[in-house]
C-alpha cells in the first residue's frame, strides 16, 4: 500500500508530462508550417536553452562532472536527430498518426538493450514485437490503399527512423535522470539541441515574425516543463512502470489534432495502435517476470 502511494505521485506527473509534451508536439506543428521546420527548432531551442539558464542560475544549480555532462551531450544529440525527423513527418502526418508509429519505441529499446546493456531477450518479447510489427503494418495500409500519399508515406518512415532514436533515448532517460536534476537535464538538452542546430544557422536561420513569438514561447515552456516532469518522474519510479503512460499521448494527439487541425482519426489507426500497445505491455510484463527470477535466483 506504501508502495502504491509513493509510486502515484510520479505517476501523476509523468501523465502530466506526457499531456504537455503532446500540447508542445501540436504547437511545434503549427510553428513549422508556418514559419518552417528548421526555424521553428532552432528558435524553440534558442528559447529554452534562455530559459532553462535563467533557472539554473536563479536555483544555483551546480554544473555536471565531465562523466554527466558527456550523458547530456549524447542524449541531446540524439533527440536534436530525433526531434528533426518527428516534425519533419508531422507536417505530413495526422498527430495521432505519427504518435501511434512512435510506439514501437518501446520494442525498439528491447533489442537495443540487449544489445547495449547485454540483456536477455525473450520469446515473449520476439513475440511481442512481432504483434508491435503488425500493428505498424495495419497503419502503414492506409496509406497504401485509397488515400496512397507519397508525401505522407515517407512522413510515416520518418516517424519509424525517430522511434529508432526514441528507443535509444528511453535507455539514456533512465540514466540521466538518477544523475541530474530536472532542470538541469532540461537545460541542457536545450543546450545541446540548440548546438546542434546552430551548425546550419548561417544558411537557414532568419529572425521570425513578432505573429510567430507568442507560440515560439508557448513550444518552448512546454518542452521545458514536460521534459523537467519527465526527468522527475523517472528519477522516483522505475521506467517499465512509467512506459506505459506514454500510450496516454495517442489519445492527447487525436484530440488536439482534430481541435486545432481537423484530422480525423481512421480505423487503421486505431487498430494499429491498439496491437502496437497490446506488444509493448506483453513485453513489459514477460521483462517483469525475467527480473523476478533473476532476483528468485539470487535470494
Amino acid at each position: 500500500m506504501a508502495e502504491n502511494r509513493a509510486f502515484a505521485i510520479p505517476f501523476a506527473v509523468c501523465c502530466a508530462g506526457v499531456a504537455l509534451f503532446s500540447v508542445m508536439d501540436a504547437a511545434m506543428k503549427g510553428l513549422s508550417l508556418s514559419i518552417g521546420l528548421y526555424n521553428a527548432l532552432f528558435w524553440r531551442a534558442v528559447t529554452g536553452t534562455v530559459l532553462g539558464l535563467a533557472l539554473m542560475l536563479l536555483l544555483r544549480q551546480r554544473w555536471p562532472d565531465r562523466a554527466v555532462l558527456r550523458l547530456h551531450l549524447l542524449r541531446g544529440t540524439v533527440v536534436a536527430l530525433m526531434a528533426g525527423l518527428f516534425f519533419w513527418a508531422i507536417m505530413r502526418l495526422p498527430l495521432a498518426e505519427a504518435i501511434a508509429l512512435s510506439f514501437i519505441a518501446p520494442l525498439v529499446a528491447l533489442y537495443l538493450a540487449a544489445w547495449l546493456l547485454k540483456e536477455k531477450v525473450g520469446r515473449e518479447a520476439i513475440g511481442a514485437s512481432l504483434l508491435g510489427l503488425v500493428g505498424v503494418g495495419v497503419i502503414l495500409s492506409g496509406r497504401l490503399r485509397g488515400d496512397y500519399d507519397a508525401d505522407a508515406l515517407l512522413g510515416a518512415l520518418a516517424v519509424l527512423a525517430s522511434a529508432m532514436l526514441f528507443a535509444w533515448n528511453l535507455i539514456l532517460q533512465r540514466q540521466q535522470a538518477q544523475r541530474a536534476s530536472p532542470v538541469e537535464v532540461a537545460f541542457f538538452q536545450h543546450l545541446v539541441m540548440l548546438g546542434v542546430f546552430a551548425l546550419g544557422a548561417p544558411w537557414l536561420a532568419t529572425f521570425p515574425p513578432l505573429t510567430a513569438a507568442p507560440l515560439v514561447l508557448l513550444a518552448a515552456t512546454l518542452a521545458f516543463t514536460s521534459l523537467a516532469a519527465l526527468a522527475w518522474a523517472y528519477a522516483r519510479a522505475e521506467a517499465q512502470r512509467l512506459i506505459p503512460v506514454e500510450y496516454s499521448a495517442f489519445v492527447w494527439a487525436a484530440i488536439i489534432g482534430w481541435l486545432a487541425f481537423g484530422e480525423a482519426v481512421t480505423l487503421t489507426t486505431v487498430a494499429g495502435a491498439l496491437l502496437i500497445v497490446i506488444g509493448c505491455l506483453i513485453a513489459a510484463r514477460a521483462k517483469r517476470a525475467d527480473l523476478a527470477h533473476v532476483e528468485a535466483g539470487i535470494a
